[in-house]
């Protein structure tokens, strides 16, 4: 009697070992799992951060797009957009680059003299245009910690622009930056509030 029931208890304990055995191997494959679920969608949120950028005239400018595609979706560079396809600069900008653009907005056009910007989007003022535009494009990229005050960049256009920092606010010649390091796939982007010049 005594050899039987401690047979039993021995078949108990050995039955209790087991279930306990598999209900661990569930909860590792459960935490497994659930580990699996964590790392997938912690690559989906890195995914969706490489494409998260800066938000300029109500669209997003992301890093996957050129600087012409980005500055396509600003409602705020519709000017500078025209005068880019009117100077045959489309194909330029949308290059390899790296290219930095100080990029007007349509209010900094507006500044303008009366007549000066419809003077420039006609095809016999191409040439000139081209000047305008290609003095706010920089070779190479360049970033708001990369600048310096007083620095000067020597524009696409052959002249200088100068950067200078004035009560926490940075320019470029009199124009203010308004939004900085704007990122590209081609280079970054400035918006301006007012057009630069060439001497």
């Amino acid at each position: 009697m005594k050899k039987q029931f401690l047979n039993l208890a021995s078949g108990l304990a050995l039955l209790a070992m087991i279930s306990a055995c598999s209900s661990t191997d569930k909860t590792a494959s459960t935490g497994d799992s659930s580990m699996v679920d964590t790392s997938m969608s912690m690559a989906d949120t890195s995914m969706n951060s490489t494409e998260q950028g800066v938000e300029v005239g109500g669209a997003m400018m992301v890093p996957s797009k050129n600087i012409v595609e980005n500055a396509i979706a600003s409602k705020d560079h519709t000017t500078l957009v025209a005068a880019v396809k009117a100077a045959g600069l489309v194909e330029t900008l949308s290059g390899a680059g790296p290219f930095t653009v100080f990029a007007p907005t349509n209010e900094a056009f507006a500044k303008l003299p009366a007549g000066t910007v419809d003077n420039l989007l006609k095809p016999e003022m191409k040439a000139d245009l081209s000047k305008v535009l290609t003095y706010h494009v920089v070779a190479g990229s360049y970033k708001a910690a990369d600048l310096k005050d007083g620095m000067e960049l020597t524009t696409v256009q052959g002249g200088k622009i100068k950067l200078t920092e004035k009560d926490g606010s940075w320019w470029v010649n009199d124009s203010k930056i308004t939004i900085s390091d704007v990122v590209s796939s081609n280079g970054v982007t400035f918006v301006i509030d007012g057009v630069l010049m060439p001497k």
